[in-house]
Protein backbone atom coordinates (compact mmCIF):
# COMPACT_ATOMS: atom_id res chain seq x y z
CA UNK A 1 0.00 0.00 0.00
CA UNK A 2 2.86 2.36 0.63
CA UNK A 3 3.93 2.11 -3.00
CA UNK A 4 0.41 2.90 -4.24
CA UNK A 5 0.24 5.98 -2.08
CA UNK A 6 3.52 7.35 -3.43
CA UNK A 7 2.37 6.82 -6.99
CA UNK A 8 -0.94 8.54 -6.46
CA UNK A 9 0.61 11.71 -5.06
CA UNK A 10 2.65 12.62 -8.19
CA UNK A 11 -0.49 12.33 -10.32
CA UNK A 12 -2.23 14.98 -8.21
CA UNK A 13 0.68 17.44 -8.29
CA UNK A 14 0.74 18.15 -12.04
CA UNK A 15 -2.99 18.79 -11.90
CA UNK A 16 -2.42 21.24 -9.01
CA UNK A 17 0.41 22.96 -10.92
CA UNK A 18 -1.80 23.39 -13.97
CA UNK A 19 -4.52 24.91 -11.79
CA UNK A 20 -2.02 27.30 -10.18
CA UNK A 21 -0.66 28.40 -13.58
CA UNK A 22 -4.15 28.92 -14.97
CA UNK A 23 -5.18 30.83 -11.84
CA UNK A 24 -2.06 32.96 -12.04
CA UNK A 25 -2.76 33.77 -15.69
CA UNK A 26 -6.36 34.70 -14.92
CA UNK A 27 -5.21 36.96 -12.06
CA UNK A 28 -2.64 38.63 -14.36
CA UNK A 29 -5.27 39.23 -17.05
CA UNK A 30 -7.71 40.55 -14.48
CA UNK A 31 -5.08 42.94 -13.05
CA UNK A 32 -4.16 44.07 -16.57
CA UNK A 33 -7.83 44.73 -17.35
CA UNK A 34 -8.31 46.72 -14.13
CA UNK A 35 -5.13 48.70 -14.81
CA UNK A 36 -6.36 49.46 -18.34
CA UNK A 37 -9.68 50.71 -16.96
CA UNK A 38 -7.87 52.93 -14.44
CA UNK A 39 -5.61 54.38 -17.17
CA UNK A 40 -8.58 55.08 -19.46
CA UNK A 41 -10.48 56.70 -16.61
CA UNK A 42 -7.43 58.81 -15.74
CA UNK A 43 -7.22 60.04 -19.32
CA UNK A 44 -10.87 60.49 -20.24
CA UNK A 45 -12.79 60.67 -16.96
CA UNK A 46 -14.41 63.72 -15.38
CA UNK A 47 -11.17 64.57 -13.60
CA UNK A 48 -8.91 63.00 -16.20
CA UNK A 49 -5.97 64.39 -18.11
CA UNK A 50 -8.04 65.59 -21.07
CA UNK A 51 -10.51 67.39 -18.80
CA UNK A 52 -7.62 68.99 -16.92
CA UNK A 53 -6.02 70.21 -20.17
CA UNK A 54 -9.36 71.59 -21.36
CA UNK A 55 -9.90 73.37 -18.03
CA UNK A 56 -6.38 74.83 -18.14
CA UNK A 57 -6.97 76.16 -21.68
CA UNK A 58 -10.29 77.74 -20.60
CA UNK A 59 -8.55 79.22 -17.55
CA UNK A 60 -5.89 80.83 -19.76
CA UNK A 61 -8.55 82.18 -22.15
CA UNK A 62 -10.55 83.65 -19.28
CA UNK A 63 -7.40 85.17 -17.82
CA UNK A 64 -6.63 86.92 -21.09
CA UNK A 65 -10.26 88.08 -21.36
CA UNK A 66 -10.04 89.55 -17.86
CA UNK A 67 -6.75 91.28 -18.73
CA UNK A 68 -8.34 92.85 -21.83
CA UNK A 69 -11.37 93.99 -19.81
CA UNK A 70 -9.10 95.54 -17.16
CA UNK A 71 -7.10 97.39 -19.84
CA UNK A 72 -10.36 98.67 -21.38
CA UNK A 73 -11.55 99.80 -17.93
CA UNK A 74 -8.26 101.71 -17.36
CA UNK A 75 -8.60 103.37 -20.74
CA UNK A 76 -12.21 104.38 -20.09
CA UNK A 77 -11.39 105.67 -16.58
CA UNK A 78 -8.57 107.75 -18.03
CA UNK A 79 -10.86 109.14 -20.73
CA UNK A 80 -13.57 109.98 -18.16
CA UNK A 81 -10.97 111.72 -15.96
CA UNK A 82 -9.70 113.72 -18.94
CA UNK A 83 -13.24 114.75 -19.87
CA UNK A 84 -13.87 115.93 -16.30
CA UNK A 85 -10.57 117.76 -15.82
CA UNK A 86 -9.02 118.66 -19.19
CA UNK A 87 -10.71 121.43 -21.21
CA UNK A 88 -8.63 120.55 -24.28
CA UNK A 89 -10.17 117.07 -24.35
CA UNK A 90 -13.67 118.53 -24.18
CA UNK A 91 -12.83 120.99 -26.96
CA UNK A 92 -11.41 118.20 -29.13
CA UNK A 93 -14.61 116.17 -28.83
CA UNK A 94 -16.80 119.23 -29.43
CA UNK A 95 -14.88 120.04 -32.62
CA UNK A 96 -14.77 116.48 -33.91
CA UNK A 97 -18.26 115.19 -33.07
CA UNK A 98 -20.35 118.36 -33.01
CA UNK A 99 -18.48 120.38 -35.65
CA UNK A 100 -18.10 123.41 -33.38
CA UNK A 101 -15.57 126.18 -34.09
CA UNK A 102 -14.13 129.03 -32.04
CA UNK A 103 -15.22 132.58 -32.69
CA UNK A 104 -13.07 134.14 -35.41
CA UNK A 105 -12.09 130.85 -37.05
CA UNK A 106 -12.86 130.27 -40.71
CA UNK A 107 -14.20 126.99 -41.98
CA UNK A 108 -13.19 125.69 -45.38
CA UNK A 109 -15.23 122.84 -46.79
CA UNK A 110 -13.36 120.81 -49.37
CA UNK A 111 -15.38 118.39 -51.43
CA UNK A 112 -13.76 115.52 -53.24
CA UNK A 113 -15.20 115.12 -56.70
CA UNK A 114 -14.61 111.72 -58.21
CA UNK A 115 -13.59 112.03 -61.87
CA UNK A 116 -16.19 110.56 -64.18
CA UNK A 117 -15.12 108.09 -66.84
CA UNK A 118 -16.13 110.48 -69.68
CA UNK A 119 -14.46 113.46 -68.06
CA UNK A 120 -11.20 111.55 -67.80
CA UNK A 121 -11.35 110.51 -71.46
CA UNK A 122 -12.34 113.91 -72.78
CA UNK A 123 -9.45 115.61 -71.06
CA UNK A 124 -6.99 112.97 -72.26
CA UNK A 125 -8.04 112.85 -75.94
CA UNK A 126 -10.02 115.45 -77.88
CA UNK A 127 -12.16 112.93 -79.81
CA UNK A 128 -15.74 113.93 -80.59
CA UNK A 129 -18.55 112.25 -78.63
CA UNK A 130 -20.07 109.22 -80.28
CA UNK A 131 -23.59 109.59 -81.75
CA UNK A 132 -26.51 108.00 -79.89
CA UNK A 133 -27.38 104.48 -81.08
CA UNK A 134 -30.30 104.02 -83.48
CA UNK A 135 -33.36 102.41 -82.11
Amino acid sequence: MAKNEVRSKPKRRPFALKQTGRTRRIVHLLLLFVAAIIVVDALVGDRGLLAMLRARREYDELGSTIARARAENRRLRDRARRLREDPAAIEEIARRELGLIRPGEKVFIVKDVAPSSQGARSSASPSPPSPPPDR
